[in-house]
């Protein structure tokens, strides 16, 4: 299956699937499972099962029930923490994992380039694209896109659910306006096996790849499937620190000013305080250390494009229209 693009049949009776979703992301639940069913069953599949995540579970367990009943793919639907936790109980197994995003901002569906297209999310599984990422380790938990330690993670705590709802990832902006001023940690950085660096830095980001919220490419050198840890160490102190990091991100420039990027397998940041923290845009407790390891090649990822591109964000806006296509043959049916 690794690098495979399959075709859509409905003579091979199609995969069997699980929907885990995060019932609190969805405006009108009854809706959205009619729509899936009737795609999956206007491409072949069977009907799926569906788990809803609770406050107590939001979603490891309910993956690892659909892992133990036998799907083939487990479509995660909801924002970020659902994402995460169906990773969390995919890792190791031979499930592919789809994202059908619901929630604001989701980080692994802006690397795939989904945005909030259901359709996209739906035809990217049924056309059997597969490819097999790394995940970022972090005290038995599990992330696909980053984690950071500091800046990143007080704009998210600053970002309310309701602006979020109401503008979109923009709203991220406005929560990151109110820590701009905000006093530099001090932070060792110990990559693999090497001397410890110390900076006073802003935030640690910890990437397998490399895409913000928005869609802005933070570090462009970053590969799902290669082995390595991204570490991005930020270290602007002024407003004109930040506006000229800002605007070489936007613009794409080649280098990225106050920001120093390594690369390893083994990454432990220890802070002179306790910092806000997260994983793939999900807030975690807060804490003193981040200790990350890769773990290669664990988790099978329904993509548009399986191909070793290192943007797994290829063929996205066609597979949308594809996916529209097949939800219009389905409610004709």
């Amino acid at each position: 299956m690794d690098g495979e693009q399959g075709t859509r049949t409905a003579a091979d009776g199609g995969l069997r699937s699980a929907v885990v979703v995060n019932p609190a992301k969805v405006i009108d639940l009854d809706g959205l499972r009619e729509i899936v069913d009737g795609a999956l069953a206007a491409a072949g599949w069977p009907e799926p099962l569906w788990f809803e995540t609770t406050p107590e579970d939001p979603g490891r367990g309910q993956t690892e029930e659909a892992v133990a009943a036998g799907v083939d793919v487990v479509f995660a639907c909801g924002g970020d923490g659902t994402v995460m936790s169906c990773v969390s109980g995919l890792v190791g197994t031979d499930v592919a994992l789809a994202v059908l995003p619901q929630g604001t901002g989701n980080l692994l569906a802006a690397n795939l380039g989904l945005s909030t297209d259901l359709a996209a999310g739906l035809e990217v599984a049924i056309e059997r694209g597969r490819r097999r990422l790394d995940v970022g380790a972090v005290d038995g938990r599990y992330f696909t896109v980053m984690a950071g330690m500091g800046f990143d993670a007080q704009m998210l705590d600053a970002t309310s659910e309701t602006t979020k709802a109401r503008i979109g990832w923009p709203a991220y902006v406005m929560g990151a306006a109110r820590h701009l001023r905000d006093r530099p940690m001090r932070v060792s950085v110990r990559i693999d096996d090497r001397p410890p660096l110390r900076r006073r830095a802003r935030s640690v980001l910890v990437a397998n790849v490399g895409r913000l919220q928005g869609g802005i490419r933070l570090l462009a050198d970053a590969e799902p499937d290669d082995g390595w840890l991204d570490v991005a160490v930020l270290t602007p102190r002024t407003l004109r620190h930040w506006a000229a990091m800002g605007w070489a991100l936007m613009s794409r420039r080649g280098s990225v000013p106050r920001m120093e990027v390594f690369r390893g397998r083994r990454v432990e940041i220890v802070s002179n305080r306790p910092q806000p923290r997260e994983l793939d845009g999900d807030l975690i407790e807060p804490g003193r250390r981040l200790k990350v390891e890769i773990r290669p090649r664990a988790l099978w990822l329904c993509v548009p494009q399986p191909q070793e591109a290192p943007d797994l964000a290829d063929d996205a806006s066609a597979v949308g229209e594809r996916g529209e296509e097949l939800i219009e043959e389905a409610r004709r049916e």
